[in-house]
């Protein structure tokens, strides 16, 4: 690509999808761009040359270090060997760069500077997770890692809570039995989900239930590398008015479910706090 400010021919950031697990997944682009791309930028520089060896090749560019604790001071480095026409290669432990990864501020970068950017499609554990988990997957959003802590952590779930799509999140396996007893507090416990462990990895795991459900499984020890689908809130649910969820609380209590049953269940069809429809059954009921 040419510089439109000086006609210099410039160098192309290559984003390259690598294994999540196999090393059969991989492309053969992948294997051409790490034996000759002049510079790879690897979030580990020893999985990138392991991997290169298991594709039956070497890594003969400049092999550097590109991971969230340098990616910002590596990137005038980068942006130098690429408006002088060097291309670089991106990759990751696993996936699509700059998703949850190193990438996306190289590429901010260059698109600002008008250098080509490219992408040698390959594995996601986002989309192969949508794809197994038997959720609805014509909408979806991708919200990445929930925050660490409990507080930050419900806080953004609330701000969800009323979200139709599909959600896909990252989580670590020690933070996952907080994550999903969170989830089931803000969401409601029958709200349908999928945890995928170790994609593609010799000890995959698909564990689909609603989050009560998931939530008692993972009691257990879980390792490995955790995506969690989250079904979105139900058809029909958002949006309802006080008078509507208490009559709502009303139709099942007068088929004989006692008042707190149908007070969680409307809750959590809803997509809204308990607390929302106990007021609401206070304020409009009968004088």
């Amino acid at each position: 690509m040419t510089s439109p400010e000086n006609g210099q021919k410039t160098g192309q950031v290559v984003l390259a999808g690598t294994p999540l697990g196999r090393v059969s997944d991989a492309s053969t682009g992948l294997a051409a761009a790490l034996a000759h791309t002049p510079i790879v930028a690897a979030e580990d520089t020893r999985r990138a040359r392991r991997l290169a060896a298991d594709l039956g090749v070497s890594i003969e560019g400049r092999l550097v270090s590109f991971f969230e604790g340098n990616e910002q001071a590596r990137l005038p480095m980068l942006l130098e060997h690429l408006r002088n026409g060097v291309d670089v290669l991106v990759v990751t432990d696993a996936g699509m760069p700059s998703v949850s990864d190193p990438g996306y501020r190289l590429v901010a970068a260059a698109v600002a500077e008008q250098i080509g950017v490219r992408v040698l499609p390959g594995p996601s554990a986002v989309t192969a997770a949508l794809a197994v988990s038997g959720l609805p997957v014509d909408r979806f959003c991708f919200e990445g890692f929930l925050p660490r802590k409990g507080a930050g952590r419900r806080r953004v779930l609330t701000e969800l809570v009323a979200e139709k799509r599909t959600m896909v999140f990252f989580e670590s396996p020690h933070r996952l039995a907080d994550s999903l007893g969170d989830l089931a507090a803000v969401f409601g416990p029958e709200r349908r989900a999928v945890v995928c462990r170790e994609l593609t990895k010799t000890y995959e795991e698909v564990v689909r239930g609603t989050l009560a459900e998931l939530l008692a499984w993972s009691a257990g020890e879980v390792r490995g590398e955790i995506t969690l689908v989250v079904a979105g809130l139900p058809a029909g649910a958002a949006g309802l008015e006080p008078v509507e969820l208490a009559a709502l609380v009303a139709e099942r209590e007068l088929a004989g479910q006692s008042r707190k049953d149908a007070i969680a269940e409307v809750a959590n069809n809803a997509g809204v706090p308990k607390r929302t429809v106990f007021d609401a059954v206070v304020t409009n009921k009968p004088h």
